[in-house]
Protein backbone atom coordinates (compact mmCIF):
# COMPACT_ATOMS: atom_id res chain seq x y z
CA UNK A 1 0.00 0.00 0.00
CA UNK A 2 1.70 3.38 -0.76
CA UNK A 3 0.85 5.76 1.78
CA UNK A 4 0.00 8.83 -0.74
CA UNK A 5 -3.58 8.45 -0.53
CA UNK A 6 -3.35 7.30 3.26
CA UNK A 7 -1.89 10.44 4.25
CA UNK A 8 -4.55 12.61 2.17
CA UNK A 9 -7.19 10.71 4.00
CA UNK A 10 -6.56 10.23 7.58
CA UNK A 11 -3.52 12.81 8.17
CA UNK A 12 0.17 11.94 8.78
CA UNK A 13 -0.39 11.54 12.45
CA UNK A 14 -3.15 8.80 12.11
CA UNK A 15 -0.52 7.24 9.55
CA UNK A 16 2.41 7.54 11.88
CA UNK A 17 0.39 6.13 14.75
CA UNK A 18 -0.70 2.99 13.23
CA UNK A 19 3.19 2.38 12.03
CA UNK A 20 4.47 3.29 15.83
CA UNK A 21 1.94 0.62 16.99
CA UNK A 22 3.75 -2.34 15.68
CA UNK A 23 6.55 -3.83 17.74
CA UNK A 24 10.31 -4.39 16.48
CA UNK A 25 10.52 -7.63 14.52
CA UNK A 26 7.12 -8.26 13.99
CA UNK A 27 5.09 -8.19 10.92
CA UNK A 28 2.30 -5.17 11.47
CA UNK A 29 -0.81 -5.68 8.89
CA UNK A 30 -2.16 -2.69 7.20
CA UNK A 31 -5.06 -1.73 9.58
CA UNK A 32 -7.37 1.22 8.63
CA UNK A 33 -9.07 0.76 11.78
CA UNK A 34 -6.02 1.59 13.73
CA UNK A 35 -5.22 4.50 11.26
CA UNK A 36 -8.55 5.94 12.35
CA UNK A 37 -7.97 5.47 16.24
CA UNK A 38 -4.78 7.84 15.45
CA UNK A 39 -6.88 10.44 13.62
CA UNK A 40 -9.31 10.41 16.81
CA UNK A 41 -6.44 10.28 18.71
CA UNK A 42 -4.48 13.54 16.95
CA UNK A 43 -7.89 15.59 17.29
CA UNK A 44 -8.43 14.65 21.16
CA UNK A 45 -4.85 16.24 21.67
CA UNK A 46 -6.24 19.48 19.84
CA UNK A 47 -9.27 19.60 21.83
CA UNK A 48 -7.79 18.39 24.81
CA UNK A 49 -4.93 21.29 24.67
CA UNK A 50 -7.69 24.12 23.59
CA UNK A 51 -9.82 23.35 26.74
CA UNK A 52 -6.89 22.93 29.34
CA UNK A 53 -5.09 26.94 27.70
CA UNK A 54 -8.47 28.16 28.53
CA UNK A 55 -7.61 28.31 32.30
CA UNK A 56 -4.88 31.04 33.20
CA UNK A 57 -2.35 29.95 35.31
CA UNK A 58 -2.47 32.72 38.03
CA UNK A 59 1.14 33.89 39.13
CA UNK A 60 2.62 31.88 41.98
CA UNK A 61 0.00 29.22 41.80
CA UNK A 62 1.06 25.88 43.22
CA UNK A 63 -0.76 22.37 43.57
CA UNK A 64 -2.28 22.54 46.58
CA UNK A 65 -5.10 19.81 46.24
CA UNK A 66 -4.66 15.84 46.45
CA UNK A 67 -6.39 14.65 43.07
CA UNK A 68 -4.08 17.15 41.12
CA UNK A 69 -0.85 16.07 43.02
CA UNK A 70 -2.01 12.61 42.49
CA UNK A 71 -2.53 12.99 38.77
CA UNK A 72 0.73 14.56 38.32
CA UNK A 73 2.86 11.64 40.10
CA UNK A 74 0.65 9.55 37.68
CA UNK A 75 2.30 11.07 35.32
CA UNK A 76 6.00 11.02 36.81
CA UNK A 77 5.79 7.35 36.55
CA UNK A 78 4.28 7.25 32.96
CA UNK A 79 7.63 9.51 31.95
CA UNK A 80 10.11 7.43 33.78
CA UNK A 81 8.44 4.31 31.91
CA UNK A 82 7.66 5.76 28.49
CA UNK A 83 11.51 6.99 28.75
CA UNK A 84 12.72 3.82 29.46
CA UNK A 85 10.67 1.97 26.67
CA UNK A 86 12.62 4.60 24.18
CA UNK A 87 15.71 4.15 25.65
CA UNK A 88 15.25 0.27 24.90
CA UNK A 89 13.79 0.97 20.85
CA UNK A 90 10.33 -0.17 22.68
CA UNK A 91 8.63 2.59 20.79
CA UNK A 92 5.01 0.82 20.73
CA UNK A 93 4.90 0.51 24.71
CA UNK A 94 6.11 4.10 25.30
CA UNK A 95 2.84 4.85 22.88
CA UNK A 96 0.51 2.42 24.68
CA UNK A 97 1.80 3.88 28.14
CA UNK A 98 1.40 7.59 27.06
CA UNK A 99 -1.74 6.65 25.46
CA UNK A 100 -2.79 4.95 28.65
CA UNK A 101 -3.00 8.06 30.71
CA UNK A 102 -3.85 10.39 28.48
CA UNK A 103 -7.64 8.66 28.08
CA UNK A 104 -7.50 8.98 31.73
CA UNK A 105 -6.62 12.33 31.69
CA UNK A 106 -9.28 13.53 29.28
CA UNK A 107 -12.05 10.94 30.58
CA UNK A 108 -11.42 11.23 34.27
CA UNK A 109 -9.06 13.80 35.32
CA UNK A 110 -10.78 16.75 33.53
CA UNK A 111 -13.80 15.88 34.40
CA UNK A 112 -12.99 16.01 38.09
CA UNK A 113 -11.84 19.18 37.51
CA UNK A 114 -12.86 21.43 35.22
CA UNK A 115 -15.92 23.37 37.92
CA UNK A 116 -12.89 23.78 40.31
CA UNK A 117 -10.51 25.11 37.15
CA UNK A 118 -13.37 27.74 36.26
CA UNK A 119 -14.25 28.60 39.72
CA UNK A 120 -12.33 31.40 40.31
CA UNK A 121 -13.72 31.96 44.17
CA UNK A 122 -12.33 28.32 44.64
CA UNK A 123 -9.74 27.90 46.64
CA UNK A 124 -8.19 24.87 44.21
CA UNK A 125 -8.42 26.78 41.32
CA UNK A 126 -4.99 27.96 40.90
CA UNK A 127 -3.85 24.34 41.34
CA UNK A 128 -5.97 22.72 39.15
CA UNK A 129 -4.86 25.43 36.50
CA UNK A 130 -1.02 24.65 37.01
CA UNK A 131 -1.52 21.32 37.30
CA UNK A 132 -3.79 21.15 34.01
CA UNK A 133 -0.95 23.42 32.16
CA UNK A 134 2.17 20.84 33.49
CA UNK A 135 0.13 17.45 32.09
CA UNK A 136 -0.43 19.28 29.44
CA UNK A 137 2.89 20.43 28.51
CA UNK A 138 4.63 16.91 29.49
CA UNK A 139 1.85 14.77 27.46
CA UNK A 140 2.53 16.77 24.32
CA UNK A 141 6.17 15.62 24.47
CA UNK A 142 5.62 12.36 25.10
CA UNK A 143 3.19 12.28 22.19
CA UNK A 144 5.49 14.09 19.92
CA UNK A 145 7.25 11.60 18.62
CA UNK A 146 4.50 9.62 17.54
CA UNK A 147 2.26 12.52 16.63
CA UNK A 148 4.43 14.92 14.75
CA UNK A 149 1.87 17.53 13.70
CA UNK A 150 -0.95 17.78 16.30
CA UNK A 151 1.45 18.36 19.17
CA UNK A 152 3.40 20.77 16.81
CA UNK A 153 0.42 22.63 16.79
CA UNK A 154 -0.83 22.57 20.24
CA UNK A 155 2.59 23.51 21.11
CA UNK A 156 2.59 27.00 18.80
CA UNK A 157 -0.27 28.10 21.25
CA UNK A 158 1.84 28.43 24.14
CA UNK A 159 5.42 27.75 23.66
CA UNK A 160 8.02 29.46 21.66
CA UNK A 161 9.98 27.45 19.33
CA UNK A 162 9.14 24.01 18.07
CA UNK A 163 8.21 20.59 20.25
CA UNK A 164 11.17 18.69 18.22
CA UNK A 165 13.78 20.89 19.78
CA UNK A 166 12.11 21.14 23.30
CA UNK A 167 13.69 19.21 26.44
CA UNK A 168 12.29 15.50 26.75
CA UNK A 169 10.15 15.73 29.97
CA UNK A 170 11.34 14.75 32.85
CA UNK A 171 9.12 14.12 36.31
CA UNK A 172 8.11 16.64 38.07
CA UNK A 173 8.57 15.00 41.73
CA UNK A 174 5.52 16.30 42.63
CA UNK A 175 4.54 14.42 46.08
CA UNK A 176 0.85 12.68 45.51
CA UNK A 177 -0.48 9.39 46.02
CA UNK A 178 -1.29 7.72 43.18
CA UNK A 179 -4.40 5.81 44.54
CA UNK A 180 -6.70 9.09 44.93
CA UNK A 181 -6.93 9.48 41.30
CA UNK A 182 -7.06 5.97 40.66
CA UNK A 183 -10.18 5.54 43.49
CA UNK A 184 -12.08 9.10 41.98
CA UNK A 185 -11.94 6.99 37.86
CA UNK A 186 -13.30 3.94 39.52
CA UNK A 187 -16.47 5.99 40.97
CA UNK A 188 -16.74 7.65 37.99
CA UNK A 189 -16.64 4.42 35.69
CA UNK A 190 -19.19 2.85 38.27
CA UNK A 191 -21.43 6.13 37.85
CA UNK A 192 -21.71 5.75 34.41
CA UNK A 193 -22.26 2.50 34.35
CA UNK A 194 -25.04 2.79 36.30
CA UNK A 195 -26.32 5.21 33.72
CA UNK A 196 -26.15 3.13 31.44
CA UNK A 197 -27.83 0.51 33.08
CA UNK A 198 -30.86 2.89 33.72
CA UNK A 199 -31.28 3.82 30.16
CA UNK A 200 -30.10 7.43 31.18
CA UNK A 201 -28.41 10.16 29.20
CA UNK A 202 -24.34 10.38 30.84
CA UNK A 203 -25.80 14.45 31.58
CA UNK A 204 -28.55 13.50 33.85
CA UNK A 205 -28.35 14.71 37.25
CA UNK A 206 -27.45 12.35 39.65
CA UNK A 207 -30.27 12.75 42.74
CA UNK A 208 -28.41 10.08 45.04
CA UNK A 209 -25.09 8.71 45.02
CA UNK A 210 -23.68 5.77 47.33
CA UNK A 211 -19.96 5.19 47.59
CA UNK A 212 -18.73 2.17 49.30
CA UNK A 213 -15.21 1.24 49.53
CA UNK A 214 -12.76 -0.44 51.62
CA UNK A 215 -11.39 1.99 54.45
CA UNK A 216 -8.04 2.81 52.52
CA UNK A 217 -9.89 3.81 49.31
CA UNK A 218 -12.25 5.41 50.94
Amino acid sequence: VTPEDLLKEHSADAVRYWAASGRLGTDAAYDTGQIKVGRRLAIKVLNAAKFVLSFPVPEGAQITHALDASMLTTLDRVVREATAAFENYDHARALELTEAFFWTFCDDYLELVKERAYNQADAGQASAALALRLALSTLLRLLAPVLAFATEEAWSWFEEGSIHTATWPEPLGIDGDPAVLTAASEALIGIRRAKTEAKASQKTPVARLVLRAPDATA
